[in-house]
């Protein structure tokens, strides 16, 4: 472990909370006693009326959102960090359930609905819609935090739903202009185009949008010997020019009365050509030789998807609603590697040709009744169908192989498993059931079974069927109004990544270029146990909250051995066992009203956690792969009504040390410093907002070190040690928006 991580391994996680907790107790202190009013009704929902956000001169649904306290979406994300993401991590850990394939009959985590409802989509949600529907449009926004049969999303911490006039003929044009500046010189333009409204009994929205992407990364890496003695020293920069490209419309028609149907598409293009110049030098020796390489990566990327759902509702109160998605994502991508000599000419040592598509269907209806007083179930059935279809094709320079015009010239190498097509079809039927005990407690139980049969075809053929049964019980108390304690308990099996299937490139290893699948895979489960509280302050000051959970692992999915030839190991994405994972977090979104700053919003979130598993290589108990320790998140955000100005600061952090990937040849460990992200908005000059983005103000490099081992990691016979770094820089963004 570096200097560096070790004193923030020593540091962070005994001051970060202990400042998070004070902060909390400060305003729940500051709060009792001085606040009369309540915003909360008896049903514990929050309804803020348009007129509450007048004062900040919103444009848009996400604007006013943004000014409830906790439920600013850009305080729930974190820096991104190596292995995060993709087959090479063995899974990924959160207290959510959502994505994965399919829609599932729960959710969790804060829910987006407009006029109550959930838009048929997964890539074209309701989340996405918040920038685009005008302000003018919304009556009221409602914090739903109890549970219901008459919601059309269950399991929610929070439901945010967006209520929208119901006798408003209007349109409007919405338009954005956005420019991004590099910290290497360059700079992209942006926009965005949004005509929406309503007219009778038709709400709709068409966007179109352009989104740089661009990227340029610097990667510095020095490597030692055993003995310490000096390998070399590796300098790449890595361009991706990259602008996402979308047209969208969701559209919602009210029948009459009793039905309504709603309809939804989005098409996107975001091809991302990435360039690579690397330089080596050979310090072994003190030799000092440097040799150079170029990549070249001309990758494709585009996706659309349409949905949509008829809803029709009984004289007395029975529901029935049927909805669909279906969607394709098609990615590609060519990578051609060449070493440079002195005087400028190339030779080709590398083609890898890989492209995947996937497609998904989902088919889901459900009907809702009321059972008794307070009472109410809903039953239905999920019907998805997934399909991967996956090609991989490796060439590279050899004295004595063929050279194939498929394989850019080089000599072709047989992948296993590169060529597949994968395809699940999965049934889910279901039953919810839904009980409110009395005017403050409210119990909702579900049980769902799922059963799916997955079919290879291609370099493998085989056939597999899987059966579970997934119960969930989420029990909810209103001690007050303002007070919630919630206890869940919920068995969530992990949707199986297709893509670990099969043999794939590996974007982390340049010393690899493939990495195995697994056909043998199967999905893992595991058991969620969920205790929260959560309290509003009175008169809008804020909310507070506290999470503790754990999740029991069964069959959880690692790296694990898939070697088959003598003296070559291949890892990949395989069962292994039982694991279990705890995390206490502490939440807080506060307004400053105590300091007589009641437009002063400071956010902040603080969470331990920690996580056990035996590791299939060493036969040793570790940690998770990529499972950090902890991370802790503070913010504020100001707004100056009477200038029309508002602005704020955000820093995400995780507590280094400890946060490693154990895979069969090498142990990575990963850290970085604080990231910091600012604003400034103003609107002028007819109500044209000008808002200033800057993002990574820190210049934040993210460093990995890397242990490799020659052969398998148990023999321990140490090959090189590994130090890199990359960065890419701070990015200014001015955006003008407005409203014609």
């Amino acid at each position: 472990m570096s200097k560096h991580s070790s004193i923030m391994a020593a540091t962070q996680p005994h001051f970060y909370p202990h400042f998070l907790f004070g902060l909390i107790l400060l305003a729940i202190l500051a709060s009792r006693g001085i606040y009369a009013q309540e915003n909360v009704g008896d049903d514990s929902t929050v309804v803020y009326p348009a007129a509450y956000f007048a004062e900040y001169a919103p444009v848009t649904a996400q604007d006013m959102l943004n000014r409830i306290p906790g439920m600013d979406q850009s305080s729930n994300s974190t820096i991104g960090r190596l292995g995060g993401s993709g087959n090479r991590s063995g899974g990924s850990f959160q207290n959510v359930s959502g994505g994965g394939r399919g829609l599932g009959s729960g959710d969790t985590g804060v829910q987006i609905l407009i006029n109550g409802k959930r838009t048929a989509g997964k890539n074209n949600n309701s989340q996405n819609q918040l920038t685009r529907i005008d302000a003018d449009q919304v009556d009221r926004i409602e914090i739903i935090r109890g549970t219901s049969g008459d919601l059309d999303v269950r399991g929610s911490t929070q439901i945010a739903n967006i209520v929208l006039y119901e006798e408003l003929t209007s349109t409007s044009l919405n338009y954005d202009i956005n420019a991004d500046y590099y910290s290497d010189g360059h700079s992209e333009p942006g926009g965005s185009l949004t005509y929406g409204g309503q007219a009778g009994d038709l709400n709709f929205l068409v966007n179109a949008a352009a989104t740089p992407q661009y990227s340029n990364r610097a990667l510095n890496e020095n490597s030692i010997l055993p003995g310490y003695l000096p390998n070399d020293f590796i300098h790449e920069d890595r361009v991706i020019d990259q602008t996402t490209y979308a047209l969208s419309t969701n559209l919602d028609y009210q029948i009459n009365q009793n039905s309504s149907v709603r309809f939804n598409a989005l098409f996107s293009e975001d091809d991302d050509p990435t360039e690579v110049d690397r330089v080596t030098v050979d310090l072994r020796n003190g030799a000092f030789l440097p040799s150079w390489e170029r990549e070249s990566i001309p990758g494709t990327k585009s996706n659309w998807e349409v949905g949509g759902d008829y809803e029709i509702r009984r004289d007395n109160g029975d529901r029935f609603k049927v909805l669909f998605i279906a969607n394709e994502n098609d990615t590609a991508n060519i990578r051609e590697r060449w070493n440079v000599s002195g005087d400028g000419s190339e030779e080709k040592n590398l083609f890898l040709d890989s492209s995947n598509i996937i497609e998904e269907r989902i088919l889901r209806g459900s009907y809702t009744m009321d059972l008794f007083d307070g009472q109410s179930i809903e039953f239905g059935a999920e019907r998805a169908q997934t399909i991967l279809d996956s090609k991989l094709a490796l060439g590279v320079a050899s004295l004595t192989g063929m050279p194939s015009p498929g394989h850019g010239g080089l000599t072709a190498v047989n992948v296993p498993n590169a060529n597949t097509r994968v395809e699940e079809i999965r049934y889910e039927p279901f039953a919810i059931h839904n009980w409110r005990l009395n005017p403050r407690m409210t119990v909702e139980t579900s049980m769902v079974y799922e059963f799916s049969e997955i079919e290879q075809s291609g370099d493998f053929n085989q056939s597999r069927d899987f059966s579970f049964l997934k119960p969930k019980i989420d029990y909810r108390f209103d001690i007050t109004p303002q007070l919630q304690l919630r206890f869940l308990v919920e068995k969530f099996v992990r949707q199986l990544s297709f893509t670990d299937f099969v043999a794939t490139t590996d974007a982390e290893d340049d010393d690899s270029n493939i990495l195995a699948g697994n056909r043998n895979l199967k999905p893992d489960f595991w058991w969620n146990y969920n205790l929260l509280a959560e309290y509003r302050l009175p008169n809008d000051i804020g909310v507070v909250s506290a999470n503790l959970y754990q999740h029991h692992h069964v069959d959880f999915q690692q790296r694990v051995d898939v070697s088959t030839e003598e003296g070559v190991v291949k890892s990949a994405v395989g069962n292994i066992g039982n694991g279990d994972m705890f995390v206490f977090e502490l939440k807080g979104s506060v307004r400053l009203s105590m300091f007589n700053l009641p437009n002063v919003l400071v956010t902040g979130t603080t969470n331990v956690r920690d996580s056990q598993v035996t590791d299939p290589f060493l036969d040793i108990t570790r940690r998770f792969n990529n499972y950090h320790r902890g991370e802790f998140n503070v913010g504020f955000r100001h707004d100056v009504p009477q200038w029309r100005m508002n602005w704020g600061l955000q820093m995400r952090n995780r507590f280094d040390g400890n946060t490693k990937r154990w895979d069969i040849d090498d142990i990575e460990d990963d850290h970085a410093d604080p990231y910091v992200t600012g604003f400034l908005e103003v609107i002028a000059f007819d109500d044209i907002t000008f808002r200033l983005d800057a993002r990574n103000l820190t210049d934040v490099e993210i460093c990995r070190d890397r242990t490799r081992y020659v052969g398998h990691i148990a023999n321990d016979i140490l090959e090189e040690i590994e130090f890199m770094c990359y960065g890419t820089g701070p990015t200014v963004s001015l955006k003008v928006s407005g409203t014609f």
